[in-house]
Formats: C-alpha cells, structure tokens, sequence
C-alpha cells in the first residue's frame, strides 16, 4: 500500500560550478549578453535547507551576516516565483530557507544560482512534487541565467545568455585549487567593463572538438576587462601556472581563479606555492553528471 508522506524538511547540497571558457558574443537587445561557455559543477557546495513552518517567508544564512533577505536575493526570487507559478496568491509564506555558505561570494562559482536551484527544487519536492519540469525550467531561468544549469549540473555548454544547456559527456577528473583574492567582482560590474572596454581580435574560447584534450585553449573574455581593474587576476593565473596547473583561468565574471591539476597531490603540491602569495586557497574537483545527482539529492525529514 502507498503511502503518502508529508515531508516538512529538506536539505540539499548547492554545489557551485567553474567555467571552462567564456565568449562574449553580442550585446542583445534586452539589455543581456549571448555567450557561449562550458560549465561545469565542482564537489564545492553551500548547504540549504528548506523547512515548512507556520509565519512569513524567510531566508537566512548563519555563515554571510549581509546576505540579502528579501528580493535582492535569488532565493527569495525563487520562492516568490514558484509560488506565483503554482498559482497561489498573496505573499508566500510558510517556508523557512536557511543556507551555510561554503562557496565565495562574488567569486565566479554561482553560489548564489546555485542555491536558488537547490531551494527551487526542494520546493517543488515539499509543495507540488508532480510540477511539470518546463515549468520549472522556467522559473529557473526567469530567476538567473546561470540557475537552469544548477538543476541538473555535470558538464554542458551554456548559450543564450547562459539559460540555454545543452548536456555533454561528464568531464574527466581533475583536481582544482581555487585561488579567492580579498576582492569580489559583481557580474554586472564585470559586463558593464566589457561594454566600455570591448576590443576586436581578443582570444576566443575554442568549443571545438578535442576542447577536453586542450582546456589550456579555452580562455575567458571577462577575465581581460577584469584584470585591467585588478591586475592581482593575471599574477594568480600566472601563479598556478607556474605551479603546474595544465589550465588556469578566472572563472566567470570572477574574482576567483581556477587551476586543474592531474591528480590530488599534484595540487597540494600547487596550492603550497601559491598560498605563499597570501591568497584564500581552497582544493575541490571536479564532478560528473552521476556524483551530482548523488552529491545534491534531497534529504527529505517528517
């Protein structure tokens, strides 16, 4: 016999991602940038957890003192928006979302994004598990053009202003050390900089079959305008390079930098030295489509 279980608690894992390459194709005309980018979902995650309870709708993160709590955060965004889309009226309310944050702020590695999808589909699980997932598609990416992707992480090449993705094949392993500076780059900051800044004949990010066998081709065009602002970008690169990285790069619009190595020793051996620069290192890798299936499964509670 079926039993139907009223689930009240869900905890999820938010795990960011990297980019392996970012083109800037064109400014569109609502204002957003077509790309091109591969992305791909790294073990690094935020915890989220979302519980139903009597009273106002509430987001919170014990671990960020200033993260916004009310519609200038994703989260919130998304809990609004599901509710909207499920047909319910008013203020939402009866949901609790609480988020430790592990991923860095202003980093390039789509915490914030990646929490949203998290908290939407722990949402859909606890208020309308048979929500049909175009509808779903769609308050993702009515939310951020890089949520769609969280939904289903692994690897995939995004286009549109990112909302559009396109599965690939899981990545092989490789291990990252993520370099953070003391600084954060807003994504628009970093866009408005492209706009001003633009140049003709900038490398482009080869997406081009074999692109696995050469990530050292695949380059990213922010990381130019943002590293005319904040020179400390290129002498990070530069530093994982040196200590071996076969790709180093900033991810996204940044302000971390992202360097792979073969294998686990291969890269405490390379955070040793660039730690001696005196940046925030951290040491994660990468995951295939399966382990983020495993790694981002609800944990549902009575």
């Amino acid at each position: 016999m079926n039993v139907k279980r009223n689930w009240r608690v869900a905890r999820v894992a938010a795990p960011a991602k990297i980019n392996l390459g970012l083109n800037i194709l064109e400014r569109r005309k609502d204002g957003f940038h077509e790309v091109r980018t591969i992305m791909q979902s790294i073990e690094l995650h935020d915890v989220v957890s979302v519980t139903l309870r009597r009273g106002p709708c509430t987001v919170r993160s014990p671990s960020v003192g200033d993260m916004p709590q009310d519609r200038g955060n994703l989260v919130w965004m998304v809990v609004e928006r599901l509710w909207r889309s499920i047909g319910w009226s008013g203020e939402p309310h009866g949901v609790a979302v609480t988020v430790t944050k592990r991923i860095p702020t202003e980093a390039g590695l789509g915490g914030a994004s990646s929490d949203a999808a998290a908290v939407l589909r722990a949402l859909v699980r606890l208020w309308r598990p048979a929500l049909q997932r175009e509808v779903v598609h769609d308050v993702a990416e009515s939310v951020g053009s890089d949520v769609p992707f969280f939904l289903d992480g692994g690897t995939a090449v995004a286009t549109g202003r990112g909302e559009r993705v396109r599965r690939l094949p899981s990545l092989h392993r490789l291990w990252l050390v993520i370099v953070v500076p003391s600084f954060g780059v807003s994504t628009k900051a970093a866009y408005d900089w492209w706009d001003s800044g633009f140049r003709p004949g900038l490398s482009r990010c080869e997406l081009s079959t074999g692109w696995r066998r050469r990530l050292d081709r695949l380059t990213n065009d922010l990381e130019y305008v943002v590293t005319e602002r904040y020179p400390e970008i290129a002498e990070m690169v530069s530093g994982l390079r040196i200590a071996g990285a076969s790709f180093a790069s900033m991810t996204g619009s940044g302000s971390a930098v992202c360097g792979a190595f073969q294998s686990h020793a291969a890269a405490m051996r390379g955070r040793r030295r660039v730690r001696q620069k005196g940046w925030r290192t951290l040491i994660t890798k990468t995951v295939t489509l399966t382990e983020f299936r495993s790694l981002a499964r609800l944990a549902l509670i009575e």
